[in-house]
């Protein structure tokens, strides 16, 4: 027998103006479906409790079109699901989509953000390489130049401390290196990208000071693809993704040795 929600978050630990972006529902609809999301996904809402919409509408000071709205969207995203005579009930993890950007962000602000990152770093790591490869037969010249651009304004951003400029050019030059692989399914997971590398920087999972290592493996990729040569643009993006690993192994490593509450 499922049980009733109880107890819900006051407030999540990013801005609804997150929400509001990667949902496209702004206002209150934004902010209920916000906390109703990070609960959700961090835990607070457990597989199988129902929500009410009367509950919802009591505990928000919204409107019962607020709810069923934000209920919609919450479905739409794998989060719940209607069941005539019982409710609206919160559904297991296996049944998210895990590739929404906003499922993503809430998991990122949840205590399961190592396992989160984990995910999309495994998955970074056999897709970005072969990205690399294909982006090196079917760049444009273009393209290559600005990869080459973007490999040399991350020196300058990371010389002169400019965590944020970094940040956005990081995200750029990985979009891109995806984007010129031809491939529309590769593409896609640039949102993926994004949010795994903005929510390491967030939440202080990335090293202050980029590693020289790593900003002259994504010049060598750069280079690589520019040359059409895919075997070294392989290589270079497959070391990016090694030491990608190797700063995540020891918190995935900490959180594994930590007991079960």
């Amino acid at each position: 027998m499922t049980e009733p929600a109880t107890e819900l978050p006051a407030q999540a630990s990013h801005t609804a103006a997150d929400t509001a972006a990667a949902s496209g529902l702004t206002g209150l609809h934004a902010q209920v479906l916000d906390q109703i999301g990070l609960a959700i996904c961090g835990g607070s809402l457990t597989e199988g409790q129902v929500l009410y919409i009367d509950d919802l509408v009591d505990r928000y000071g919204v409107s019962r079109s607020v709810v069923r709205e934000v209920l919609r969207v919450l479905s739409s995203m794998g989060l719940v699901a209607s069941r005539r005579r019982i409710g609206t009930i919160i559904q297991p993890s296996s049944a998210w989509n895990v590739y929404d950007p906003q499922v993503i962000r809430w998991r990122l602000a949840s205590d399961g953000r190592l396992g989160q990152l984990r995910s999309i770093t495994e998955l970074r790591g056999a897709v970005e390489p072969e990205a690399a490869r294909l982006a090196a037969e079917r760049a444009t010249p273009d393209h290559a130049g600005d990869l080459v651009a973007l490999a040399g304004r991350m020196w300058a951003a990371a010389q002169g401390e400019d965590e944020s400029a970094f940040l956005a050019l990081d995200i750029e030059f990985h979009r891109l290196v995806l984007a010129s692989s031809g491939n529309e399914m590769f593409l896609k997971l640039n949102e993926l990208v994004a949010e795994v590398l903005t929510g390491r920087h967030h939440y202080g999972l990335m090293p202050h000071h980029p590693h020289e290592e790593a900003l002259q493996l994504h010049a060598d990729v750069a280079a690589a693809i520019q040359r059409h040569d895919g075997d070294r643009a392989r290589a270079a993006m497959l070391r990016i993704m090694e030491q990608a690993m190797d700063e995540m192994k020891a918190l995935w490593e900490q959180a594994d040795d930590q007991p079960a509450s």
